[in-house]
């Protein structure tokens, strides 16, 4: 089973098309029936899983959806981003389970444990959530780990600091990094041992 869609209540099916296509997000479809049903369909750069909004399609009162993740791979680009789009994007902040939030991400980098919010028109909430190594089994080996150039870039960018560290580490020029690259990536997103 995947989770293929999640309906967000929205009021105004136009102005949360609007919003939904100045955050990036591709718009899969707009399909009218009659007086009574719309649906329109967008997905997340990245994702496998989309949301569906309109008329008809929900029972549920506009801006009651809340806790939607979106993950990123860099908390302060995907920020960034959002603001350059338009979008009153929260803070980033951080926090370890259980504990309080505090102002900008974590300083550990740790993943999972940097945030950043924002809501659509009607009040829907999104957190934006930093995942650079997934918890073991949380991937799809077949699925196309890296679907946006945003997050490719921050990958390469991460295994170029690991592999710089790597070399001092052993005081060697490794020519053969292609293949050093590709093992970090894929350990990083599998959740196991990176190469040292």
């Amino acid at each position: 089973m995947k989770l293929e869609v999640v309906v967000i209540p929205v009021s105004d099916v136009d102005r949360a098309k609007r919003f939904y296509g100045q955050l990036g997000w591709r718009l899969d479809a707009d399909f009218v029936v009659g007086d009574a049903f719309r649906v329109v369909q967008f997905t997340p750069p990245g994702s496998t899983a989309s949301i569906h909004f309109g008329k008809g399609i929900s029972s549920a009162a506009p801006g009651s959806a809340s806790g939607l993740f979106l993950i990123v791979s860099d908390i302060e680009a995907a920020h960034a981003d959002l603001v350059a789009r338009g979008v009153a994007v929260g803070d980033v902040f951080h926090r370890q389970v259980g504990a309080t939030a505090e102002p900008g991400v974590d300083p550990a980098r740790r993943s999972y444990a940097s945030y950043a919010t924002f809501v659509d028109p009607d009040g829907n909430s999104w957190l934006l959530q930093e995942v650079t190594t997934r918890l073991p089994g949380r991937v799809d080996p077949d699925a196309a780990t890296f679907a946006s150039p945003m997050a490719l870039a921050s990958a390469l960018r991460r295994a170029a600091a690991a592999h710089g560290a790597h070399e001092t580490r052993t005081g060697t020029h490794d020519a053969n990094w292609p293949d050093w690259y590709a093992e970090y990536l894929i350990q990083e997103q599998s959740g196991g041992q990176l190469p040292l």
